[in-house]
Order: structure tokens, then sequence, then C-alpha cells
């Protein structure tokens, strides 16, 4: 076997070593490092390239060492991968497609998948085992096609939608899998399709092109080897991400374009250069779905480095800038994108579930009702036929046309709300649930962006003794001016900060330190873009940095350039530049909650002077500043102001100190596993403590627009409002205040910082006599609860007007959620604009996410999305409203419609001797449900009780709904007995007017049949509340139809009978006894008792 054909699946272990002898090209290569996809182990190498005898002695090598993982107590063993420029071409490929698939069925399999999807629903397949039945000579009833054509007809219109979808998909698909890709291979490049790709391909990116697989950047068209990427389509994230090139490519590459095009270039262009890097040995761990973390390592001509996700470029994001060459190490189902691409759970609505109980109960009706017909009649010796005859006969009590009804209604509704102009750019992610919007009764929010704009402006900050805001920042200009414009006399980095700041020297430099601090400490890039004129723009993955940054440059300190070493500085006053060059970065997470940075400053003051600067949240820096008496009452006072706070702090640091950092971090960094954790212990150790504490910042985050009356007409709705966030109490309290969520006057009850079982059972005793109080509650002491005191909670919580729970994690904002619906059993919305409210979004019933400044992360998972909280109410109040009345009203009418016709169907067997015979056949059967009903049926989900201005200043209409009043089992029986007494009517006199005997059959079904049909409209009629033209068209047109169609109808209908004027006025008078007595009692009703809608509209 040729070497390049034996794939090495195999495990590494993590105990690897990288400090090998290294690599010399690629014959050189470790032994316990394969050349092709797949991993390593000691023991493989040598043997494994041995040809037949190797692969036999790795084989048995394999099955030891697997017995042994499974017998052992040793640590687990975990699959890595080896990836080289020869892995592409390894025989068998061992790695998976790189063709995109989102195709929800195969060619061969669309039809027996649709099919199972439809008959695994009980109904349906009862529907199925009707029309086969039909098949059997002995319970044959009338034509096959009055069963086979409704049941034909729904499968042929879902079919029909999901093949359209499918298509759509596959072009997406097809689209994707066409783009083209430069691909370094042989002596010149060639372009492959996307589909095409394999794992060890290197590939040329170019700006603005979309990252087809996963790749490690091996080197940037800049010579700092940065590299930025969009990774809306990944994260949601609108803000620009840094990546930066594996240094060792990267100088090889700057090496050979220096060569080649006199510097003007970092791509490596050169064939040298090109068969340098397939040279390239990139060692990765398995496939996993975390986009924020990746570990690995790098050989090249006997150097490893180790790769973090800095290093990455994921599939599915795109390139903002350069060109940059990368070697895929995952392609296909093993991609990031893809292990984070999953089906979201279908959701069913309540209304769906409600109208599924009641077609249980028709059916049990259908089984009661044919045994019960059989009995009367007396049991023969074919009794058990006559029962399966009756079954099919009274079939149509469970309307097949049900749920194609409501499914074309729930696109109505999605139509209508993704084209309200009043409610723009609103979209429909799971049409399945409109309904539910109208039935809310718990509204889970997030804070910031949701409630807030997420628009950040710096508004005070605070150095100790003083603190500037609104015009006194005109002072801090001064200092900054005053302080940079010569030699900066800055205050000793050893001044403790709780020593007063007396002179105005000193306040001066103070305030210039926190502001060349803040200017420094960030992950802003400044960027020159087209079209702005010339101005900078400033890229960041957090809105309060850039309103920072944006904040220092209008004190005189902006930011100009920045690259992954360095950073320029411009004082606005002199246009003097400071260079720093970037030592290192320590980025912000949720977990570290802070940013720090390692600079060295290159101006000739300070030349040479090694600086780490931090800022971050108070709760975490408070441990890492020196002592101080003014914090922590600063930093509430500012929370109570309703601004977002950091603590900024900086330490100088020595050569010694720093070399030592360095030889620590980068031996943690090597590290396979628990990476993460060994540079945050090495960074604690030598950074992270006595660092002199330089001030304090409040950054304001503005209320959205209309925040306040929103709020106030969902409670006016009887909507309970939660808000969850992951801010700071203080913070948290002032914004619900000023945003009204807590009114005026109300008790706010906090529990905060609980460890102690006890002590929480007494808060919630108290709260339980304080139905009255808002409940604010901070993260620790919530998983406390949800831990030791979970249904208590919930009981106590619900009862109350507003609850607000601080400092929270995602999955606690999901657990809320999720406890709430199981304690209540009521509808919960959850409301977000962020990442971290993915989880509680798609833990509610109904999740709304907004399109915020922190991009579209929440709007992706939601099932709507819209683009300002203040939509949510005209989403809720009218659209939820109308959607749920609707659909309410139209179930109830097709069941109606249902239960009718196999009312007189029943008179009719009880006149003819209770012999099982079919009544109407045919196709009028088929027409019934179908052309003669349909239009005018399903025009109801155009109706509306009131106009929309007063279901706005009378949102009280919405509360009623939560009880499920416009489709409960009173008012399914309430039709049950319209139904019941029409049809007796109806059936009844028609029997009596012309008889039932075989000669007179076909007259009587004229009659008949034509009666329930006049009756049909006049009812849809009496339940149109507002009249709209497609509502008379779809009346009139329907009329049309069945009058043009008698003539055809001679096999159903005596057409001479139908000629005389006995027919008309026996039909005329049948209708008007079966309509009358039902249109007297909606019409007192409507006088002695209207419903609410009628009262406001009177007002």
């Amino acid at each position: 076997m040729p070497e390049d054909a034996i794939p090495l699946h195999t495990m590494r272990t993590n105990t690897h070593d990288d400090d090998d002898d290294g690599i010399d090209g690629l014959d050189n290569i470790d032994d316990d490092v394969p050349l092709i996809g797949g991993s390593t182990n000691n023991g493989i190498g040598s043997d494994a390239r041995s040809g037949a005898d190797g692969t036999n002695n790795h084989k048995r090598s394999m099955t030891a060492r697997l017995s042994g993982m499974l017998t052992s107590a040793k640590p687990t063993v975990r699959s890595e991968r080896c990836v080289s420029s020869l892995t592409a071409s390894s025989k068998p490929y061992p790695f998976p497609s790189n063709a995109v698939s989102n195709a929800k069925y195969s060619p061969v399999m669309f039809i027996p998948i649709i099919l199972y999807e439809q008959f695994k629903f009980f109904f349906n397949l009862y529907f199925l085992l009707v029309a086969l039945s039909q098949i059997v000579p002995a319970l044959r009833i009338g034509y096959l096609s009055s069963y086979i054509v409704p049941l034909g007809f729904v499968l042929t219109v879902t079919m029909a939608k999901e093949a359209w979808d499918d298509i759509q998909r596959r072009r997406r698909d097809s689209e994707s899998n066409s783009e083209l890709y430069e691909v370094l291979t042989g002596n010149q490049p060639s372009l492959h399709q996307s589909r095409s790709l394999k794992v060890g391909d290197l590939i040329r990116i170019h700006k603005d092109q979309r990252i087809p697989a996963d790749m490690i950047l091996l080197s940037s068209s800049e010579k700092s080897g940065e590299s930025f990427i969009r990774t809306d389509q990944l994260d949601g994230e609108t803000d620009w991400k840094l990546r930066i090139a594996c240094p060792l490519t990267q100088k090889l590459a700057i090496e050979s374009a220096t060569g080649v095009n006199n510097g003007s270039s970092g791509v490596a262009d050169g064939d040298e250069t090109i068969n340098a890097f397939k040279k390239v040995v990139v060692i990765a761990g398995p496939p996993e779905k975390s986009i924020h973390s990746f570990l690995g390592t790098l050989k090249l001509e006997g150097q490893s480095i180790g790769l973090s996700v800095d290093n990455t470029l994921w599939a599915n994001t795109v390139l903002a800038s350069g060109t940059a060459i990368g070697i895929v190490i995952y392609t296909g189902h093993d991609t990031r994108q893809e292990m984070n691409t999953s089906v979201a759970g279908s959701k069913v609505g309540l209304l769906e579930l409600e109208i599924n109980n009641l077609s249980k109960i028709l059916c049990v009706c259908v089984f009661l009702l044919s045994i019960g017909l059989v009995v009367i009649h007396g049991f023969g010796p074919d009794w058990y036929v006559d029962i399966m005859r009756f079954l099919i006969l009274f079939s149509t009590i469970i309307p097949v046309s049900l749920r194609v009804n409501l499914d074309m209604g729930k696109s109505v509704y999605a139509y209508q709300i993704e084209h309200d102009k009043a409610i723009p750019d609103t979209i429909v992610r799971t049409s399945t649930i409109p309904e539910d919007l109208g039935r809310i009764e718990y509204l889970l929010t997030d804070k910031t962006g949701t409630l807030t704009q997420n628009d950040m402006e710096m508004k005070k900050v605070h150095v100790g003794t003083v603190s500037y805001a609104g015009d006194a920042m005109d002072e801090v200009v001064a200092f900054v001016r005053d302080g940079l414009s010569g030699a900066p006399a800055s205050v000793s980095a050893n001044t403790a900060s709780s020593v007063p700041l007396r002179s105005r020297r000193e306040i001066g430099n103070r305030v210039r330190d926190i502001v060349t601090c803040l200017a420094i400490c960030h992950s802003v890039t400044p960027s020159f873009e087209d079209g702005n004129g010339g101005q900078i723009e400033y890229q960041a993955a957090s809105p309060d940095e850039i309103a920072i940054v944006k904040w220092t440059a209008a004190m005189g300190l902006s930011l100009y350039r920045r690259d992954r070493t360095s950073m320029t500085l411009i004082h606005e006053a002199t246009r003097t530049p400071h260079d720093f060059e970037i030592l290192h970065v320590f980025p912000f997470n949720s977990d570290n909650k802070r940013m720090g940075i390692i600079v060295r400053d290159k101006s000739q003051q300070k030349s040479g002077e090694l600086w780490f600067f931090q800022k971050g949240a108070d709760t975490v820096m408070a441990k890492i500043v020196q002592h101080n008496d003014w914090l922590e009452e600063e930093t509430a006072n500012m929370a109570r102001e309703g601004l977002r706070t950091l603590v900024i702090g900086r330490k100088k640091l020595t050569s010694q100190l720093y070399d030592k950092f360095v030889e620590k971090y980068n031996a943690a960094s090597l590290s396979m596993f628990d990476r993460d954790v060994a540079m945050a212990k090495v960074v604690g150790e030598y950074l992270e403590h006595d660092l002199e504490l330089l001030g304090l910042t409040g950054v304001e985050d503005r209320l959205q627009k209309d925040m306040k009356p929103s709020l106030e007409l969902l409670r006016n709705a009887g909507i309970k409002i939660w808000m969850l966030t992951g801010d700071k109490v203080e913070t948290a309290r002032c914004v619900a205040v000023s945003a009204k969520l807590v009114s005026r006057g109300q008790f706010i009850y906090t529990v905060t910082k609980l460890d102690n079982p006890d002590e929480a059972y007494e808060h919630l005793e108290f709260l339980r006599e304080k139905p009255d109080a808002c409940l604010l509650i901070d993260g620790e002491s919530l998983s406390l609860y949800l831990q030791k005191f979970k249904s208590e909670f919930v009981e106590t919580a619900v009862r109350l007007p507003v609850v607000i729970a601080c400092r929270c994690t995602p999955q606690q904002k999901a657990d809320v959620a999720i406890l709430i619906k199981e304690a209540t059993k009521k509808r919960v919305c959850c409301i977000g604009d962020g990442g971290n409210d993915v989880s509680m979004i798609q833990a509610a019933d109904v999740g709304v996410g907004i399109v915020g400044k922190e991009g579209k992360q929440a709007s992706l998972a939601a099932d709507f999305s819209i683009t300002q909280f203040c939509h949510l109410t005209k989403l809720l109040v009218w659209h939820g409203r109308n959607s749920y009345k609707r659909s309410a009203k139209l179930a109830q009418f097709v069941i109606h419609r249902g239960l009718i016709i196999s009312i007189c169907q029943t008179v009719f067997s009880i006149a003819s001797s209770f012999e099982p015979l079919a009544l109407y056949q045919g196709w009028l059967m088929v027409g019934y449900a179908t052309i003669y009903t349909m239009a005018p049926v399903f025009s109801l989900v155009l109706d509306r009780d009131v106009d929309e201005d007063l279901a706005k200043l009378y949102p009280e209409l919405y509360k009623e709904l939560t009880a499920g009043t416009s489709l409960s089992y009173r008012t399914f029986f309430v039709w049950v007995l319209v139904s019941l007494y029409q049809g007796c009517v109806i059936q009844g006199m028609s029997q009596l007017f012309v008889g039932s005997d075989s000669e007179q059959f076909t007259k009587m079904v004229a009659v008949s049949f034509s009666a329930l049909l006049f009756n049909e409209l006049i009812m849809v009629a009496l339940e149109i509340i507002t009249w709209n033209k497609v509502m008379v068209f779809s009346e009139i047109i329907t009329m049309c139809i069945f009058v043009g169609s008698v003539p055809f109808l001679g096999d159903y209908f005596d057409l001479n009978y139908v000629t005389q004027v006995s027919f008309y006025w026996k039909t005329a008078l049948i209708t008007a006894t079966a309509l009358i007595p039902p249109w007297i009692g909606k019409t007192l009703r409507r006088k002695l008792k209207p419903p609410n809608y009628a009262k406001v509209q009177q007002a």
C-alpha cells in the first residue's frame, strides 16, 4: 500500500510531546504525527507505514488500546486530527464532504417521509383508514371519490408546500456549493467549487468572500498578519472580529513577499512560500460546537506554536479585509457552523392542543353514535359491518380540512404581520404559533438593548475625590490638553488610591492617566471606509468600548491606528502621535468580566516603559485593585443613576517581571487541555493584583423609544413583566424605575447574596404577605432558590406584579422561563436582543428577538423578529388578539360544518330503518367541504371585532383572551347544540316535505343539500362582525358556483324538480327555520349581555 493511501484514524493522547526534534520538510515529522487525517498515538508510526503487515499491527494495536480504554481507569483519551497538504489526497479520504445540504428531503424519500409525517397523527391516519375501507365491497358507501378526494386535497396542499420549500433550500445550497475558490495545489493555483474542498487544502480567500470551511489562517495581506471577518451569519454579531495569522507562517510569507515584491504584500505569492506552506502540519482537536474556543498546534521547519481561536477562520464567516491564505481543518458537518445548526423543536400552539382535545371528543361521539344506532336497530348477523359503515358515514364529524384551514390561516396572519407598515422589518420565523401571541400572560425581558437602546454614551468619570459629568467634562478636556502638550508629569504609580488628591496638578495627572488608560485598554479598531468622508469608524465587540473610545477622542486623545502589535493615539490639540507597542491582550468574556492589555510606551519621554492596563466589572476588579475606601460607594451611586460602571486600574511592570510572565504564559499557551485555565492562572499570579485604581466610568444606555407607554399598555393587558438581566442590582433598579416598570411608590423588596436556606425561606414568607411588592433578586440568590425552594419560589413570585432578576446567567434566564411555563401552564413570551438571550428565547412558548447593536443572534433564534420593543405591543395586542380570535372562530365553524352534515346523515339513517346508507354521495360530499363552502368559511380569518385604535385604547380586551373564552368547552358545546338543531331541522323537514322513499330520494336530496348549503353561507355571514370586499366576493361567487353547478348534478338531484316553485319555497322555509332561532339567540345575548368588544364600540 502506498504511503499516501494509509488512513491513520488513531487516537492521540493529551500527553504528546510538543518539544520534539521538529520536522525537516514532511519527511522528518515525528513518528507520533501522522501525515494524513486522523490522529496519533505512541506505537503507531513505522509499523503503520510498512505495508499490510504494518496495517495489521496497527489494527491489533488499536484493538488492544480500545480494550484497555474500556477496562482501565486512566484519563479519557480524546480523538484529534493531524492535517497536512497530503490529507486531501489520502485514499480513502477519511473526512466528510464539504457540500452543504439543508434539504429536508431526498428525491427518493420525499413521498415516504411526507406520508409518514402526515399519517403519524391519529386523525390523518383515521381518514386514511376510512378511505381505504371503501376498497372493501361490504363497507363501500357511495363513491370512492367522496373519501379519497378530500384526503388527497389535504395531502396535495401539504406536499406542494413542502416541495416548494425544499426546492428553495436546494437552490440556496446549490449556489453555496458552486462558489469557486482558489486552491493552491500543484504548480499553479486552480479554481475548485466549495463542495469539492477537502481537509488539507490550501486556499486563498479574497475580500468579501465567504469562508467555505473551517480553516487556520496562515498568512494575511497585512504585514501584521491581521485579518478582519464578519460573523453575523455565524453568531449574529455585527461587529468585525480580528483574526491573526500564525506567526510562523506569516513570517515566512513576509520574507517571501519581500524578496519577490519588494515588501509590498504580506501574502505568499511565490512558489517557494506555497511549497513551504505545504509542509505545514496542524494538530487540531476533534470537531466541537464552541465557536469561541479552539486548541491546536502548528508545526513547521522544526518549530511548534500553539493555535487559538484567534488563528481560525470559521466556515460561513466573511473575510472583511485584505486577502488571506488558510489550510482547511474541518469540512461539512464537522464545521462549527454545521454543528451549531440544529433544527429547533417544532412548537405547537395552545389553540392546536385545545382543538386536538375537542377532536378527541368528536371521535368518541362518532363511535358512540355508530354503536348506538346498531344497538337501537338490533344486532343482526353482520352487526360489526354495520358499525363500520356507520363509522365511515359519520367520519365527516371530524373535519379532514380543519388542519389545512388553520395552516392557511397562519400563513395569512404571518403575511399581515410582515407587511404591517407600523412595525417595519418584522419577520415571522415560526409560522405555527401566531395565535399564541394573543394568549401571553408572562413577559420575560432582557434589559440592555431590549428595554434600553444599547446606544452607549459616556456620562460620568470618577477619579477618587472628584467626578466629572455634563459641563464639567470641559475641565477634563483642559486637563488632557495641558497634560499631553508637554512632558507629562504623571503621579507615581505607587500612589495609593485612598490618598486625597488635593492639588489641581495631582487631579489633572490622575484625569490624564485615566483618559490614557481608556484610550489604550480596549479591543476597538479604527477603519477608514470608502464613502464616509474620511472619518474614522470604530469596530468593536461591545458598544460600551466604542462609547468610551469616542469619549476619549472628544476629550482630546483619539485612537488613530491599531494593528495586532501596535497602536497610535493622537493628541488633538497638538496633533502629536503617541505610539504604543501592544505586547499582550487579554479579552473580555462573560466569565472573567474584565479586559486587560500590556503595552510598551514608545514615546520619547517614557521610552520602554511597560504598563498593564485593565478595566472590568466592580465585582471582580474590587479584588484586584489596591485597597480603597470609595469604590464600593461610588459604584452604587452611579448604578442608582442608571449608569453601567467599569473600574479602571493599571500597573507598571519591570522588565524582569515581564520576562518571567512571558515565559510562563507562553508555556501555558501550548497546553492542549485546560489551556485557558492555565493561561488565566499565570495572568492572575503575575499581573492581576495590587493595581493602582485610576477611577470609575459611568456609561448611560438610553431607554428604547416609547418604552414607558409600551410597558403600561402591556400591564393593562394583564401581562406580568419580569426583567432578567446580567447587569448590577442598582443599575437594574434604576432602569426599572425610569422605565416605569416599577410604579411610583411601589415597594421594592431586595434579596441579594443569599447563601443560607433558612434565611431564603424567611424572605419567601415575607413576600407572601406583600403581594403588591416588586421583587429584586440577584443571580446568586436566584440560584439558591432554584436549587432549594423551586416550587415555593415560583408559587410566590408569579403572584407578584413585577420581578427583577439581576446578575443572571443565560442559563438562569432559560431556567426561569421553563419554571414559569411548567408551574403555571400559562403562555410565556421572552424577548431579548443579544446572544446571551438565545437560551431564554428558545425556552419560551413565544420567543421574540430584537435586531440590535449586538447583532442578529437573538433575532435569528426567535419565533418573531422585531426592531424595537414598542413594536411588541402591536404584535400582541393587535395581531396576536386577531390571530387567536379568528382561528378560534374558524376552527369551531369548520367543526360545525362537519357536525351538521353528520346530523343530517343520522336523521336520514333513522328514517331508513337504521340502515347505513349514504345521504350525500360523490361530488356532493367533495364539493361541500371544498368549492361550496371553503372560501366563505376561510374568509373568517379576515374578520375583526374592533379596529386597531380601540384595541390599543382598551388593552383590557386582550386580558379576556388569556382565559380562552373564544374557544372553550362551553363555546364548543354551544356549537354542537346549534349543529344538532339545524341538522335535525334541515333533514327532518326535507323528509317531511318531500319524503325519503326511493322514488322521492333525489328530490329530497336536492332540497336537503340546497338548504344545508344556504344555511352554511348565511351562518358565515352571521358570524362576520366587520365586512370587507373579500368576504362579500367569496359569498357571492360561492353562491354563483353552486347555482351554476346544479345542471351538472343530475346524478344526485332531480333536475326537473329543481325548476319547480315548490322546490324554492320548501328550501327557503327550511333554511329560515334552521337559521331564525340561532339568530334570535345571538341577538338577545348581544343586547342583554353584550361582549366587551361590543361595549367599547358603543363607548
